[in-house]
This record gives C-alpha cells, sequence and structure tokens, in this order.
C-alpha cells in the first residue's frame, strides 16, 4: 500500500492500473470511481488508517476493453506495470515488494491501440496557446495524431479559433490554466466538455518551445521545417511535452511539424459544419451526413484522409484541378480502378501499425499488417506502372515502387499464415526460418520422438535391444537396461566412460550420457528458448522495419491517396457525377444541381427520384460581386434542401470532388456560412432566436466578397415586424457591404420587393400546384416569387385535427382581407383569438356557445352515437345562453 501511494500521488488525475500478477487492481477512491463507471464489483483488501480500502481490478487480458469504457466517460488513466520479476524481489528478502512504475499515462488523444480506436478516423491530440496581451493576442494551434504521426500547426485568432477546432475534430485538448481562467473563452472552452485537459502555464513557455521541438527531432534549427510563429512554436511545443509526459520515455516517430495556412483553405465555422451536417447529423450520427454518402473508400487510412479533405477543402485552383485529374484518371479507367481497389482491400493500416511498433506496444499482427501492406503497395505500383497518370496519382506510385523489396521478402519468410495478437503468444515464426528455433520447437514438441531416436541409437550401438530411455522426478532422464546388460556394459565402457553409471536396482543398472544430460537440459528450457529466440527474431524485424520507416510513412500516404482517389472515381461514376470547373473568378454556376445525401435516401426509400436545380449566383453584367438570390416558396417545397445542396457542391468541388449535377463551374470560395435550421445553447442562456442572431452576426462580420452565404429563415425567432425588418436589414448588409453571393430563403414575401430596388437581387420560388383543395409540391425552382406560403396545407399533412384546419382558415381569410384593405386595428377586433389584448371602448357581444361548439364539429368524421351526442350538447349550450 506504501508503494500504491506514492505512485498514485504522482499521477493524482488518473486513475491507477497497478499491476498484480494477471490483474490490474485499483483501490481507495480509483476503486470506487472504476467500479461504478465499469459495473464491476467492488471489494476490499487490508486496512489503511484503521479503515477498509474499497478495491476492484480487471484481468490484463481484457484490460482494452476497459481501458475503452474508461476513456470514453472522459477519464485518464495511468498504468502501472511491474518492472521485474517477482522471483527476483524475493533475492531481496521475502517481504520484498515487486518494483513497479508508471510506463504510460492513458488519455483521449494518445490512443494507439487497435481495439482503442476508430480506424476511419483520427485521434487528434490538440494544443491552444496564446501569445501577447488579451486584445491583441495570437493563438497558436497545434494537433498531433501519435497513431499516424501527423503533426500540423496553424495561427488563429479568437474569432475563428471554434472554427478551426471544428475541423480538426480533437478528442483532447490541451489548455493551460491561465487561459481556462479567461473570461472571454470560457463559453468556448465549457462548450467542450470533458475533452478538455488543463496543464500548467508552464508547459507553453515560448522561451525554451523551439528548442524542445528540435530536440525531440534531433536538430540543431527548425529552420528546415519551416518558418513559425511564437504562438505555433508555445502550441507546438505544449503538446510535444504532453506526449513525452504521457508516453514516459517512449517517443512516437511524428512527423516534423508542418504549417497550415488559413489562406490555403475554405474557412468554415462551426455552425455551418453543423448545419450542412458534413461528417455527423445533428442527431450526431456519421448515416445521413455528406461523409457517409460519398465515402466509398476500401482502407482505413483513405477514410481518415476524405474526412480531413471535406474538413479542409482547397481554395487554390491548381492544387483542386491536380486532386480532380486524379479522380478523372480513375473514372476514365474502369478496369484498372477495379483492379487496383481489389488490392487495396488486402493494405492494412501502415501508419497504425509502425506507430505501435515504435512504441513497443506492436505484436505479431502489426508485423503482418506491415507484410501485407508492402505486397499491397507493390500490387498497386504494378496495376499504375504503365499508366499515363496525373500528377498526383504518379506521385503516389512512385512512393509505392521506392519500398524496400528486400524487408517485404524477409517479412514473408519470417512470419507464420496465422499471426497471435501478443508476441508473448509464440507460434508467430514461419517454420525453417530460424534453423535454431525449429530444433527448440521440436524439442518442446515432439520431445518423445527425439527420446525415441536416441534410445534407438543406443540401442544399436550397445546392441541392447531391450534398452529403455526413461525419467522420472529425482533422476530426469536416464538409460535403463537390465542387470546382466548392464554390467556388460560397465565392462565394454571403463576405459570411454561413454555411459556413466548412476543407478543400480534389483535387476536393473541406469545410465546416463553427456549427451542425454545436455538433451534433457534442452528439453526442460525449450519452451522459454523457443519463445526467447521468436521474440529475438520480433525485435529483429521491428528494427528492420523501422529503419525503413520514413519510407513506409511515404507508402501509406500514397496509399491512402489512391484509395480516396478511386473512392471518387466510384461514387462519380455510379452516382453521375460531373467534374466541376474551379477557377478564380466569382462565378456560382450549377446546372442540375442535385443534393447527394437527399438524392441517395430517396433511392433507398423507394420514393420519387430526386428534382435537379440550377443555381446561378455568379456577377450581374459588369458588377464585381455576386448576386443574392431571394428565395420564396412553402414549407416543405425544397427551399432548405435547395440551400444545403449548394453548399455541399461548393465543399464537394473544393475538395477534389465530382459533384452531383449536369454542370458546374465554381470560383474559389474562400468562407462558406450557413444559417440553417433552428436550435437553441440553454447551457449557454442562449433561445432559439438568440443563437440565430450570434451566428447572422458572425456572418455580417466576417463575410467578404469570395465567401458563399446560406440563409434560411432570417428573423423568424421573434415578431412578425421585427423579424421582416431584421431580414430587409440584413439583405441591404450583403448586398452592399459584404457583396458576397448569397442564397437567402424566407417566408417574408415582403422582402421580394428588394429585387426592383437593388441591382444584385434576384427572386427565385419554389413551384407548387394546387389541387382538389390541396397542394402539390414540385421541387422546382424557377424565378419569381410565391404570394403564398401554403402553412395551412403543411399543417394538414401534418396531422392537426381537421377543426384546427377550418379554424385557421377562418382566421387566414380575414386577415388577408384585412390586409387588403389596411386596417389592422379592424382585424384584431373582429378575431376572438385578440380580443383580450386589443384596445376597445366597449366589450363586445360574447359569442353563442351553441355557435362555438358547432365550428368544432367535423360530421363526415362522427358516428351516428356521436353526432346525436353533439345535438344534445348544443341544445344545452342553447339552453344555459338562454338563460344567461
Amino acid at each position: 500500500m506504501e508503494q500504491y501511494i506514492e505512485i498514485k500521488s504522482a499521477n493524482p488525475d488518473c486513475l491507477l492500473f497497478y499491476r498484480m500478477g494477471d490483474f490490474y487492481e485499483m483501490f481507495f477512491d480509483d476503486a470506487e470511481v472504476a467500479s461504478r463507471a465499469l459495473g464491476i464489483a467492488l471489494t476490499k483488501r487490508g486496512k489503511h488508517l484503521g479503515q477498509d480500502i474499497p478495491m476492484c481490478g480487471v484481468p490484463i487480458h481484457a484490460a482494452d476493453d476497459y481501458l475503452q469504457k474508461l476513456i470514453a466517460l472522459g477519464h485518464r488513466v495511468a498504468v502501472c506495470e511491474q518492472m521485474e520479476d517477482p522471483a527476483e524481489a524475493k533475492k531481496r528478502g521475502s517481504k520484498s515488494v515487486v518494483r513497479r512504475d508508471v510506463v504510460r499515462l492513458v488519455t483521449p488523444g494518445t490512443l494507439t491501440e487497435e481495439t482503442l480506436l476508430d480506424g476511419r478516423r483520427s485521434n487528434f491530440l490538440a494544443a491552444l496557446a496564446r501569445v501577447g496581451a488579451a486584445e491583441n493576442a495570437a493563438f497558436g494551434l497545434a494537433w498531433i495524431d501519435i497513431s499516424t504521426g501527423v503533426f500540423r500547426v496553424a495561427e488563429t485568432q479568437a474569432a475563428t479559433l471554434a472554427g478551426d477546432l471544428a475541423r480538426i475534430e480533437p478528442r483532447e485538448i490541451l489548455v493551460s490554466d491561465q487561459l481556462l481562467a479567461d473570461e472571454s473563452l470560457r463559453d468556448l472552452l465549457r462548450g467542450l466538455g470533458p475533452s478538455v485537459t488543463p496543464v500548467p502555464r508552464a508547459t507553453f513557455d515560448g522561451a525554451t518551445a523551439a528548442e524542445r521541438i528540435g530536440r525531440y527531432f534531433a536538430v540543431a534549427t527548425l529552420d528546415g521545417f519551416g518558418a513559425f510563429s511564437r504562438a505555433e512554436l508555445a502550441a507546438a511545443s505544449g503538446a510535444l511535452a504532453y506526449v513525452e509526459r504521457t508516453q514516459v520515455g517512449s517517443r512516437p516517430p511524428l512527423d516534423p511539424p508542418r504549417r497550415e495556412s488559413a489562406a490555403e483553405t475554405m474557412a468554415i465555422d462551426a455552425a455551418t459544419r453543423a448545419n450542412l451536417e458534413l461528417t455527423r447529423t445533428l442527431a450526431g450520427e456519421r448515416r445521413g451526413s455528406l461523409a457517409a454518402a460519398i465515402d466509398r473508400t476500401i482502407t482505413a487510412a483513405g477514410a481518415r484522409l476524405l474526412v480531413e479533405r471535406m474538413a479542409s477543402p482547397l481554395t487554390d485552383p491548381d492544387a483542386i484541378g491536380r486532386r480532380l485529374d486524379a479522380v478523372g484518371f480513375f473514372l476514365d479507367e474502369p478496369e484498372r480502378r477495379g483492379a487496383v481497389r481489389a488490392v487495396l482491400a488486402a493494405a492494412p493500416d501502415i501508419s497504425r501499425s509502425l506507430s505501435r511498433l515504435a512504441l513497443d506496444r506492436g505484436g505479431p499482427r502489426d508485423l503482418g499488417h506491415i507484410a501485407a501492406a508492402l505486397a499491397a503497395s507493390a500490387g498497386v505500383a504494378g496495376s499504375l506502372a504503365s499508366a499515363d497518370a496525373p500528377a498526383e496519382i504518379a506521385f503516389a506510385a512512385h512512393a509505392l515502387a521506392a519500398l524496400p523489396a528486400d524487408l517485404a521478402e524477409t517479412l514473408a519468410a519470417a512470419l507464420a499464415d496465422e499471426l497471435p495478437f501478443h508476441r508473448r503468444d509464440g507460434g508467430f515464426i514461419r517454420p525453417g526460418f530460424l534453423p535454431d528455433l525449429d530444433e527448440a520447437r521440436g524439442l518442446r514438441d515432439e520431445s518423445r520422438r527425439v527420446v525415441a531416436a536416441l534410445q534407438a541409437d543406443y540401442a544399436a550401438e550397445t546392441g541392447v535391444k531391450s534398452l529403455k530411455i526413461r525419467h522420472n522426478a529425482v533422476l530426469g532422464w536416464f538409460i535403463e537396461v537390465a542387470q546382466a546388460h548392464g554390467e556388460k556394459i560397465l565392462a565394454e565402457n571403463a576405459a570411454t566412460r561413454r555411459f556413466i553409471h548412476r543407478q543400480t536396482l534389483a535387476g536393473a543398472v541406469r545410465f546416463t550420457t553427456t549427451e542425454l544430460a545436455d538433451l534433457e537440459t534442452r528439453i526442460a528450457s525449450a519452451a522459454d528458448r523457443a519463445l526467447g529466440l521468436e521474440i529475438a527474431a520480433f525485435d529483429d524485424l521491428v528494427a528492420r522495419v523501422l529503419a525503413a520507416a520514413p519510407r513506409l510513412k511515404a507508402a501509406a500516404e500514397a496509399l491512402a491517396i489512391i484509395d480516396v482517389s478511386a473512392a471518387l472515381a466510384e461514387i462519380a461514376e455510379r452516382e453521375a457525377y460531373v467534374r466541376p470547373k474551379v477557377d478564380r473568378s466569382l462565378a456560382f454556376r450549377v446546372r442540375g444541381g442535385r443534393h447527394p445525401v437527399v438524392e441517395q435516401a430517396l433511392r433507398a426509400e423507394g420514393r420519387d427520384p430526386f428534382v435537379a436545380n440550377d443555381c446561378d449566383l455568379g456577377p450581374v453584367g459588369s458588377d464585381e460581386a455576386g448576386r443574392l438570390v431571394v428565395l420564396t416558396g412553402p414549407n416543405m417545397g425544397g427551399k432548405s434542401t435547395f440551400l444545403r445542396q449548394n453548399a455541399l457542391i461548393a465543399v464537394l468541388a473544393q475538395m477534389g470532388s465530382y459533384v452531383p449535377a449536369a454542370e458546374v463551374e465554381i470560383g474559389v470560395v474562400d468562407r462558406l456560412f450557413s444559417r440553417v435550421g433552428a436550435a437553441d445553447d440553454l447551457a449557454r442562456g442562449r433561445s432559439t432566436f438568440m443563437v440565430e442572431m450570434v451566428e447572422t452576426a458572425a456572418i455580417l462580420n466576417q463575410a467578404g466578397p469570395r465567401a458563399l452565404v446560406v440563409l434560411d429563415e432570417i428573423g423568424r425567432g421573434t415578431a412578425t415586424y421585427d423579424g421582416l425588418s431584421i431580414a430587409w436589414g440584413t439583405i441591404e448588409h450583403l448586398h452592399a457591404v459584404n457583396r458576397c453571393r448569397t442564397l437567402f430563403a424566407t417566408h417574408y414575401h415582403e422582402l421580394t420587393g428588394l429585387a426592383d430596388r437593388l441591382p444584385r437581387v434576384v427572386n427565385a420560388t419554389v413551384r407548387v400546384r394546387e389541387w382538389k383543395g390541396d397542394v402539390v409540391f414540385l421541387h422546382e425552382i424557377v424565378p419569381g416569387a410565391a404570394d403564398r406560403s401554403y402553412g395551412i396545407q403543411v399543417a394538414r399533412l401534418a396531422g392537426l385535427p381537421e377543426a384546427v384546419i377550418t379554424r385557421a382558415k377562418s382566421v387566414l381569410a380575414k386577415l388577408e382581407a384585412a390586409d387588403r384593405q389596411n386596417p389592422r386595428a379592424a382585424v384584431v377586433d373582429d378575431l376572438p383569438l385578440f380580443q383580450a389584448v386589443a384596445p376597445r371602448a366597449a366589450a363586445p357581444a360574447a359569442p353563442d356557445p351553441a355557435l362555438t361548439v358547432l365550428d368544432g364539429l367535423d360530421p363526415d368524421a362522427m358516428s351516428p352515437r356521436e353526432a346525436l351526442d353533439a345535438l344534445y350538447r348544443l341544445k344545452a349550450e342553447r339552453a344555459r345562453a338562454a338563460k344567461g
């Protein structure tokens, strides 16, 4: 307990997994927390200060499963291992304690185990640093995935910090205690929840940042890595310090830090990412997101790269063009694409296996993954060897061809077909690879056969056919012959001492030989020796793999690029996507555009095909600014779908994908804003309308001429005239100040009049058709303005009671009639709904209660008995009214 308490005191913020034999034990508060979190029994072991010590434990072989649960719940775990064999500890005295120490801290952002990671998602650890005074502060962001070696840095500002974190999606964020206390960041950091890990301010010491980074990568200067700001260096240094602390002496094979510039990628804030459901839906599910709709990747690394590209669309048309060339190459060669994808299906995750091997957490299967990936790489390189491939594919193929062939041959020759998970299990080296190992295994597995062969040799040598080799616990292995034969053997070997006398019994004599004694020793230690030889061979193979790590990492990146390009070609062919034209103009012309997610959902449900629509947001005439489309039409008509699909087409085009349309031309979008849907933020004290206004304010304050803005129903969360006024002012500001390409959906039909006053404002509407009192949604976007919203028809489709629908029609008719005459006060007086608040000189006569009951009846929906009951109620109400 003294040892446990000492180690626990050094790791107070972690649950301590304390190794005791075949279990990890937890004591005191850790045991109580873990037993509740894991649903395991809480027991007790001994006493401390007169109190029972709570205890619980998990078996070593199932530790990963329990770690996964604890990490998912936001806990951090310190793994404390036995650093010596218990037999060694006993040599120091019978009461000596086995030496133990923490070998690793397991946190959400530092996972490497295959069982704890989602292979198709990155697992980033991020660090946030601030340099300078609060009003002029610069923020540095660094993010590392130690499971793959990715290491990136960027500089950001307070206004864009939330969007950057949403793009990276870190599992864990390191923040200094100073920043946590900053009021200006309180809401943002609180919203990140348990993923925030507080660290001392000194972790981000800018004065020693460059030195720490250089020491990690064993370089004297960082000039070879690029130019970094003070904030970026501080963040990178803080991230490395945390990695070194959690890995306790082990050094993950990280890539040198690579700087990302905000100008290189399309800026998408957190609200827009959520509204557009890029990687997950508003419900938090991957199904129904854009990522799920277009992901046809074969490999885990390819899936991660696809999401990374989607999260950070490019703004350089040339770079976008190179990606589109790669997709087009595979689209034009379906047979080659099929062959490459078939080979990729056998390519495991090189990067994560390489990282585990470098951290000494890998096993035989990781070596097997490397071997399989090498074979797949050779197959892919062979498939591309004769192709006239574009630059991106040619570069990837070159990286694959540069892999060491001798390493692939060695791993193939050394590794067995079936590989265990842990090296301690043995049996992973192929027979015939190591002669010494084969001998040890022969002694271990076939000792009877070896002894029988030796027995036959001795019988032939002595001429004693009855000679036997036997074994007992006292003598071990020995030769036994009848007494008469024994005396003969003793006499014949008196000079050579070939057979050494061990024991004489009544009727039998026992001997041994030097050879048999050696065999006995080898048999006794054969299992340990076989395992030792395998582990030595494992270590040698790991060393060879790590020596080729740079080329292997390049190959891993190449396979991911090829996988993504082929996958995007696959979906382009299946879904009839086209290559977009992306340039530096302000064009935004989509002909026959479709929503990639909705289109697939309709097909899966066997419903009518998706209705494609055109969209043109490019400049009007010679004006160097995009147009603003005011879109009106009924609910359920498809306005929100139209808004989202054009935003998603921009994302797809600039990430380097073909797009769901007949023809697309897009001038690079540098910022994408989307305000679609309603949501509150009660935790931060924000109503739905307040959230809407905050997001609208961000758009109006940040959007520039190259931005694409998608707005839906601005102003709907407040009173009608307030909302209309806000929407009106927003359009004017977007037109005159932001001058950006905009889609603005609204139910305020009055806003369509702005098209007559503002030159870049145009009207569009959703076509509908009325049929026998019902509305038919055609989902077509056409020029013009809607004159009705058809809200009552939609309410009927939703299942509102017919009495409510009938009353709503009555109220609507009076409101519309009053609106034509424009006497608003008369309308209020005429509608009983508003009588309680309408000012008047005298109260009007109360309505007849019988008529009120009558208005709520639907004769077509009543049974004869219900009709008779209703008639009695009418008579009763009429009688009461007459008495009153």
